[in-house]
């Protein structure tokens, strides 16, 4: 399979912008990369660093509605600013900003470019920091996705004739990607989140669990704010790995979002850069040819430190607790005072995590009853 592990970038990631005032900066691509070059990470002789492609409009247009796309090509053309609240453009959160298209078609041809290096066997796990816009919809923007680049990746993967399992674990429910394949039973979607009552996109409970054909194959796990580690690696055991090992996926997508951090600004669970290694050792040692993709975090160090220690688990690299000293003068500058790569352990108070603990098992144990049935698994 020559170099095992694919690393998908291209410097063209900071050509754009969402605005100064906008919660997602693009600077974190930079300082990713930056980091994991630091840690040695991209000279490992197993690793192949592949330039990051733009999708085609006829690959986007695989998922993405004619109309739809007619809008974002049009107003990506206009130096004017634009909006158009009936396809979710223009907005606060999905702001029409110069090249937004181009730059949804350079993360959304990094996914496809994952996808079809895992497929043909060119490399067994490939990564692509720039993708994971999971709230993207068939023709509406939406939690600052413009195309979803894990829906048209997939679809490519089932016109290939393989099954998917797609595994969110970004602190937001993927409700794009769920929403694609709700009715198909080739494809399992699986969203660890925090819970919909009071934090967008507000979907993803425990009874979504598919319709039709596909019945049995969306699986949510919703958590009540301030769950922790504890909780995380509980329900990930308890339920997500034995439903992806009884799925059997020919390809594994992952959206690998680091919001569920705890000092991240936007969510408010409170786990640490351990649940990140937790999953990606995980997904490693399952054998499974891998996509991952990035998503969320909005604490662009936080970014940086979850994905590099994905990336040295995915190498199977033991990574330092702590950052190298350049790029702690690089991260200073920019007013960060961050000198942990790793997190140190962290609890929540007593009476957070007692809550957070009680709506975890009462949904544990919904997804027992009701969800492992639909699989043969007896728990």
């Amino acid at each position: 399979m020559g170099r095992s592990r694919a690393f998908i970038y291209s410097s063209r990631f900071g050509d754009f912008s969402y605005g100064t005032q906008h919660p997602f900066k693009l600077l974190r691509y930079r300082l990713t990369y930056e980091l994991i070059e630091e840690l040695g990470l991209l000279d490992n002789p197993a690793t192949e660093v592949v330039e990051c492609p733009v999708a085609t409009e006829e690959e986007v247009a695989r998922f993405h509605r004619a109309d739809y796309l007619d809008v974002l090509r049009e107003f990506n053309q206009d130096e004017t600013p634009r909006a158009n609240f009936f396809y979710g453009l223009g907005d606060v959160e999905n702001p029409v900003f110069p090249g937004f298209y181009d730059w949804a078609l350079l993360g959304t041809g990094g996914t496809l470019e994952a996808a079809r290096r895992v497929a043909d066997g060119r490399n067994r796990i490939a990564f692509n920091m720039a993708g994971g816009w999971h709230h993207a919809h068939v023709a509406r923007a939406s939690g600052f996705s413009f195309l979803n680049d894990a829906v048209v990746a997939i679809c490519h993967l089932l016109d290939r004739g393989l099954r998917v399992a797609y595994v969110d674990l970004d602190a937001h429910h993927g409700d794009g990607v769920q929403e694609a394949f709700y009715r198909d039973s080739r494809v399992l979607t699986v969203s660890m989140h925090e819970t919909g009552d009071d934090f967008f996109p507000h979907t993803g409970y425990v009874h979504e669990m598919g319709e039709g054909d596909g019945k049995g194959f969306s699986l949510n796990v919703p958590f009540y704010r301030h769950a922790d580690d504890r909780l995380f690696r509980r329900a990930f055991d308890a339920v997500v790995a034995p439903v992806i090992e009884k799925f059997a996926p020919d390809i594994l997508v992952t959206q690998l979002g680091v919001d569920t951090l705890r000092t991240d600004p936007l969510a408010r669970l409170e786990m640490t850069t351990a649940s990140l290694e937790y999953c990606a050792r995980w997904f490693r040692d399952s054998g499974l040819r891998w996509v991952a993709l990035g998503g969320g975090g909005y604490n662009k160090v936080n970014v940086a430190r979850g994905w590099a220690l994905i990336w040295g688990a995915i190498l199977g690299i033991e990574l330092p607790d702590f950052l190298p000293p350049r790029f702690v003068q690089t991260i200073s500058s920019l007013g960060f005072s961050d000198q942990r790569l790793r997190d140190l352990p962290h609890h929540p108070l007593d009476d957070d995590y007692r809550r957070a603990e009680e709506a975890l098992e009462e949904r544990l144990e919904f997804l027992r009853r009701n969800f492992f049935p639909l699989h043969g698994i007896v728990r």
